[in-house]
């Protein structure tokens, strides 16, 4: 990039939560995001130091600041307190330490003409941007990845009155200071237009997140990292149901488990959980009380190592919370189809994530908590397992990906969209 190019472009302020390192999904986007828009923008990140799990290097405990820069993206990380995912106040700590010292942070970026931020955390991350817009005197693009107070009251995460009512007037306040607001699934753009009823809605677009389709692709089962993979977890010569990302309160994962006590009797199924979150301990301790000897739990994968592991498993869980309808999208829908992989889905009707499995007719979907159903989805899966149609879904979803659901395309569209402010 000439020196000329490099002064010539405007300057991008981004509030993330979660950045590189960190395996956050959001994280992982906003790196390949940021990343994508190096040869228009100039771009500064303002994030906490790597944390995602709750722990924090020594390397990260003796400032408040850090500066670096990874790929040309320059970042000012945030010391933030340790917290346990499982211990809500601890997590409060964590979330309001981020919020102070990104408000803080502000003042060590010069001159901005565009401001961006995340709904994460929730409100915070858009009151956050309407705070840079203010302080810089630039124009603010808001990317709502999930709807709060919509998600907290899905999933009971907090029946407080007063509480959800604050942060509804936040967020519609930070919607409406936002010159534009982006959301990422088809059915979020209706829950933008409901909470205004129709009336004075924000400027506003829709985007799809995507995957890198050149790092996640399919594999031969002979790959030797595969097998590798297969092997160090005890997976070998087994069919696989996957379930990998975010162990949290907005996938119905405890009830679930239910249903897959039915099938512990099979010895050539296993069901592999991959990744973290606030009710690992409860899925783990729930394999335990009932036996299931086909149950097993594997640690979040480094990024250069989740190409091999999404492809080990045979058949992918999608899943969402009776709730979440037009409030967020499951990100792992794309790396599911990126792998090549067929879905056993239960996702609402409308929702973005089933409407692409639907209309690619990739995999198999019902509604979340019907369990019967799910049940009689995952024999159907046992039953077909050995005939073509697997590969058949495994093709659909993956030719559509490529199409329409790829880093570049994407990454075009946020160009246009923020140049448009």
């Amino acid at each position: 990039m000439s020196k000329k190019l490099k002064n010539d472009r405007r300057k991008l302020l981004v509030y993330a939560h979660y950045y590189i390192p960190d395996v956050a999904s959001t994280g992982q986007i906003l790196k390949e995001l940021a990343e994508g828009l190096l040869h228009e923008f100039d771009i500064t990140i303002i994030c906490v130091v790597p944390s995602y799990t709750g722990k924090v290097n020594d390397q990260y405990k003796t400032k408040m600041f850090y500066k670096e820069e990874i790929n040309g993206v320059k970042i000012i990380r945030i010391r933030v307190p340790e917290f346990s995912k499982a211990n809500k106040i601890s997590r409060v700590k964590n979330i309001l330490a981020y919020f102070i010292g990104a408000m803080l942070a502000t003042f060590k970026v010069g001159k901005m003409d565009y401001v961006y931020s995340i709904s994460q955390p929730p409100i915070l991350g858009g009151l956050l941007g309407v705070w840079g817009k203010w302080m810089k005197q630039a124009k603010y693009i808001y990317n709502i990845q999930d709807f709060n107070p919509e998600q907290t009251m899905a999933v009971g995460y907090s029946k407080n009155k007063l509480i959800l009512k604050a942060m509804m007037c936040f967020d519609k306040f930070s919607c409406k200071q936002a010159d534009k607001v982006i959301v990422v699934g088809r059915d979020m753009v209706e829950t933008l237009k409901d909470r205004f009823k129709g009336k004075k809605v924000p400027n506003h677009t829709f985007i799809n997140n995507w995957i890198d389709e050149k790092e996640i692709y399919p594999l031969s089962v002979k790959h030797e990292k595969v097998i590798a993979f297969k092997k160090k977890y005890g997976l070998q010569d087994k069919f696989i149901i996957m379930y990998s990302g975010n162990l949290g309160l907005y996938y119905d994962l405890e009830n679930l488990m239910n249903v897959i006590e039915k099938f512990k009797a099979r010895e050539d199924v296993v069901f592999a959980f991959v990744g973290e979150g606030t009710i690992r301990e409860n899925l783990v301790q729930y394999k335990e009380k009932n036996n299931l000897q086909n149950v097993t739990f594997i640690p979040y994968q480094d990024k250069a190592d989740l190409i091999y592991s999404l492809n080990a498993g045979d058949v992918h869980w999608c899943l969402n919370a009776k709730g979440i309808k037009g409030v967020s999208v499951p990100s792992k829908l794309y790396g599911i189809i990126a792998a090549g992989k067929p879905i056993i889905g239960a996702l609402e009707k409308g929702t973005e994530a089933r409407l692409i499995v639907e209309e690619t007719n990739c995999g198999y979907v019902t509604e979340p908590g019907n369990y019967n159903e799910i049940q009689n989805l995952l024999e159907r899966f046992l039953n077909e397992k050995d005939t073509i149609l697997p590969t058949e879904m495994s093709e659909r979803g993956r030719t559509y990906l490529v199409k329409n659901l790829t880093k570049d395309v994407s990454i075009k569209r946020y160009i246009k969209e923020i140049k448009s402010c």
